[in-house]
């Protein structure tokens, strides 16, 4: 039976990306291609500064405007609920818990895994733009979603709102993919462009963080965490991989030299941090790492902030995916697509 009434959403994450999504939704009017988006945000946790919940539906955009005010929700709003994340979703009543917490990778994933398992054990279905989850439980959570009957989608880990796995499971139906890779970390690859102009390392981090990229500490993209997760993401999704992190071989951007960078210039090559899985023997296996590229490829013209995945498979040959200068609603999109999956599973 046809589920009637709007999408209840439980966002987990009220930080950037959080408050993007809740813009968005709260001015839906204003976008005609969401009129078919009927969704209700009965509840927000966040790490540290409170939650709201409302099973008729929060009030985006005075919970926007009261977080900007105030930086964090307390009891002088009507909604404020004392709750964790961990809380809302084994308590609360929704279709859709939406996980928009950062990427830890102390905690290998967690306590987003466990967020995530919570609402699959109650058969609710699970949109992730959070990449350790499926970077580190990728086959736990995955056969408990089959088993539950509900979606588990992830179109924002990797690539912000590009639709790269829908396409490869969609669009290279039939193909074996034999290969991926790309430049996939905004930090490195705006790093890299200012060490090609003279920047050292600590230069180039500031700058990346000028630039908004790069975290106050941005160890996670500097030793290739980041990068790494995305790997495994994509290796375990797209390859039948049964990849963490740990398991992908790292090279630190900071390794990358001055000489190295103007060797690779006088060989008319450019060096690129590059994400790759690829096939060997019977396994995948994954990497991380600085390589010299051609500047007349496609992996060599991505500048700044951009990214871009090249797909080698066995009957379509090879595909690429480029974005240009992503921004929040880029990321946004991703996780407004499996929404829209999600509804389409639903109807």
């Amino acid at each position: 039976m046809p589920q009637r009434g709007p999408m209840r959403l439980l966002l987990a994450g009220f930080g950037n990306v959080g408050r993007e999504l809740a813009g968005i939704l709260a001015r839906r009017d204003a976008y005609p291609g969401l009129a078919e988006l009927d969704v209700a945000v009965v509840g927000i946790t966040t790490g540290s500064h409170g939650a709201l919940a409302d099973s008729r539906g929060i009030d985006l955009a005075s919970a926007l405007a009261w977080f900007c005010e105030h930086g964090r929700f307390a009891s002088g709003r009507p909604d404020f609920a004392a709750l964790d994340t961990a809380g809302a979703v084994a308590g609360l009543d929704y279709d859709v818990l939406v996980e928009l917490s950062p990427l830890s990778v102390a905690g290998r994933g967690e306590p987003a895994i466990a967020h995530i398992r919570g609402a699959l054990e109650r058969g609710r279905h699970v949109v992730s733009a959070n990449k350790g989850p499926l970077a580190w439980a990728y086959r736990e959570l995955t056969s408990l979603a089959e088993e539950r009957g509900c979606a588990l989608l992830y179109e924002a880990t990797v690539m912000d709102g590009a639709p790269v796995f829908s396409l490869a499971r969609h669009g290279l139906r039939g193909n074996t993919i034999e290969r991926i890779e790309g430049v996939l970390n905004s930090t490195t690859n705006v790093m890299l462009g200012e060490m090609e102009r003279g920047a050292s390392v600590a230069e180039a981090v500031a700058a990346a963080q000028r630039a908004g990229v790069a975290e106050a500490d941005p160890a996670a993209d500097i030793e290739g965490w980041d990068a790494a997760a995305k790997v495994a993401v994509l290796a375990n999704a797209l390859m039948g991989a049964d990849l963490t992190p740990d398991q992908v071989e790292r090279e630190s951007v900071a390794a990358v030299t001055a000489t190295r960078i103007a060797a690779a210039g006088s060989r008319g090559c450019r060096v690129k941090m590059m994400c790759e899985a690829f096939r060997d023997g019977g396994t995948v296996r994954g990497r991380v790492r600085a390589r010299e590229v051609r500047r007349d490829d496609p992996l060599a013209l991505v500048e700044g902030t951009g990214s871009l995945i090249r797909f080698v498979t066995d009957i379509l040959g090879t595909l690429t995916v480029a974005e240009e200068r992503p921004d929040l609603a880029t990321t946004v999109y991703g996780v407004i697509a499996d929404l829209f999956a999600v509804r389409l599973s639903r109807a």
